[in-house]
């Protein structure tokens, strides 16, 4: 197997353009590799969102512990220079994005991505935080 075919077959998704998903994701892999106190994911949302930027942080963080709790296994996730997504990272940012317009999917998807049944309580949280993206000035794109 040629390494480009090991690198699609590991990383299936190019990141998003939109700025909304991308700054999503950099949170995602920055709270997921390094805790959920992450400067650097704390900074990147006050330089996007201002004095705003507390809501969207802190749901991301409540997401990203729930998601622990909740997952049978581990997420795969990729380092945050990674211009690829791994196909749990694309699962994610679509829950996120599309728990508001179609909540069945997003509770599809999630089920599948935790290994769990019961995902009411992760899929709310991921709803409030795509709600505080938008509210926030960068929605996402379903």
């Amino acid at each position: 197997m040629t390494a480009l075919a090991t690198l699609g077959h590991a990383l299936p998704r190019i990141q998003p353009e939109d700025p909304g998903a991308r700054l999503l994701l950099f949170g995602i892999r920055q709270l997921g590799a390094n805790g959920l106190s992450d400067a650097a994911a704390a900074h990147a949302f006050v330089t996007a969102f201002g004095k705003g930027f507390r809501r969207p942080l802190l749901l991301l963080r409540t997401l990203m512990a729930e998601m622990s709790a909740a997952s049978s296994g581990p997420i795969q996730i990729a380092p945050w220079c990674c211009a690829r997504m791994t196909g749990a990272e694309g699962a994610l940012l679509d829950v996120i994005a599309c728990a508001p317009l179609d909540p069945e999917r997003a509770r599809l998807l999630l089920a599948d991505l935790l290994g769990a049944r019961r995902v009411d309580g992760v899929l709310a949280t991921a709803h409030a935080l795509s709600n505080a993206f938008a509210d926030a000035g960068l929605p996402l794109e379903a």
